[in-house]
This record gives C-alpha cells, structure tokens and sequence, in this order.
C-alpha cells in the first residue's frame, strides 16, 4: 500500500480540488490544508482543481518511495475535456527495486499525443522532496525539475504545428495501475495560474501576455544559462526521445522534430 500527501500552499483543499475517486482511499484532512491519496490492490485514487486554467506555471514537490514500485504510476497533468482534449504530463513509472524511476514527459493537442520524451533523474527522487515544475504559456510548455529545464515544447504553430493554446486544463494528480506502492509526499503550488471563468481568463487577453499584470510567466522564455542546462539533462539523462525513433515514423520524423 502507498499513499501521496499533498499541502496546498496559500489555498484549502475544500475549496480549490475535489476528489475524483478511490473510494474512501482520499481524503481532505488538517481544515483543508493537506489531501492524501492512497492505493492498494483494491483500488487507486485522484484528484482534481476545481477551476479550469488557460496557461499557468504549476509546482509539484514529491518524494518517491523507496522499494519494489514496478507496476505503479504516480501522474500530475493537465488536461481539457472532450474528445480532442489537450494535455500535458509528467509521470513517474515504478521499476524493480534497485532500478531508478523513469521520468516521463508527453504534450497531446486535439487529442493527439505521440510526444514522449523520457529521463532518468541525476539524483535519488526517494531519498527527498524534489520539485517538479510545468510552464505553460502562449509560446512554449516547460518541463523543469529543481528549477532546471529538461524539456521545452514551443509554439511552432506558424509552422504547422499544433499547440495547446485554446482549451483551458484542469490540475489532475493520481496513483494508479499499483501493484504495490507508489508515492508519499508533496505539495501543490497552483497559485501560479490563469483561471478560465465563463469564457474569460483571470489574467486577461490571452493573447496579449504583455497586457496581463502580476504574471510574468506568461512571456517566460529560457535564458542562455537555462538553455545550457537544458542541453546537459537531455544529453546525460535522457533515455527516450520520440524525435529520434526512425523506427516508429518509418515515414518521417514529426514537424517539429527538424526545427528544434
């Protein structure tokens, strides 16, 4: 059996999420202040926001469990609804023990994904709480853990290429597929956000970022340091890259994969 805490920040559970499912296996403790989710052979759990975001930069502090979690995945996303939803992941999948966690990454516009990038960690998630971070802005989606980047989706829709732009997200996290346990641990920051209402953004004209008060995430970029960075965790962590699979694209790579 595992369980995941998470402590909502400068917000109340009771009023910002509501629990999706698991059966007695989630619950709302401390006045609102903590959530934990649970899992066991029985069933799994998960979450939801209450609010709907269009674009936003969300934080996720988790520590992984130590031990044997093969079978298991611990996920926080975004995701719309409908049958051409947009999404984005980040995913912890459980090995044999001994074996590092698999950190994996994935961006779906108009319910097409195909977009798996995967890493392994430079450091032992189990051993503390880490922080992993989604950016998600008119030009680009970052991936980030510990504040260095480890994937950078962009905008490259003048190109041809789609990007989640138009479809606000709910925050989801869940444990799931658990043949033992998965994870314990971790906090929510989703203060950092636009809040999508009767069609209308908190942070006002989408499309105009430099309009928008208070939210410079919304034109954050990577600097020259960020961009080194990034470029050191994708040569010597990553382990999966779908712009490198010939394999799988017998046709051609994806559009965006030649213009990265």
């Amino acid at each position: 059996m595992g369980s995941l805490m998470a402590a909502y920040g400068a917000g109340n559970f009771y009023n910002n999420f509501d629990i999706t499912w698991g059966d007695g296996r989630a619950k709302i403790l401390n006045n609102g202040d903590l959530l934990t989710l649970s899992l066991d052979k029985a069933s799994d759990s998960g979450f939801q926001s209450k609010n709907e975001f269009l674009f936003g930069k969300i934080d996720m502090q988790l520590k992984l469990v130590q031990g044997n979690s093969a079978g298991t995945v611990t996920a926080y996303y975004l995701q719309s609804k409908g049958s051409n939803w947009d999404e984005i992941d980040f995913e912890f999948l459980g090995n044999l023990s001994g074996d590092p966690y698999i950190l994996h990454t994935n961006v779906y516009t108009q319910g097409k994904g195909n977009k798996e990038q995967q890493f392994y960690l430079w450091f032992d998630p189990t051993a503390d709480f880490h922080t992993y971070s989604i950016l998600w802005n008119p030009q680009r989606i970052v991936f980030s853990v510990d504040g260095t980047p480890i994937r950078e989706f962009k905008n490259l829709e003048s190109n041809g290429v789609a990007y989640p732009k138009n479809q606000p997200m709910r925050l989801y996290s869940s444990l799931w597929n658990a043949d033992d346990w998965a994870t314990r641990g971790g906090l929510v920051n989703a203060d950092n956000a636009c809040v999508w209402s009767n069609g209308a953004s908190s942070c006002g004209s989408n499309s105009s970022p430099s309009k928008a008060t208070g939210v410079g995430w919304l034109s954050e970029e990577l600097d020259s340091t960020s961009q080194q960075r990034l470029q050191w965790v994708q040569k010597n962590y990553m382990i999966y890259n779908y712009c490198s699979d010939t394999k799988r694209f017998p046709q051609g790579l994806p559009q965006e994969c030649t213009m990265l």
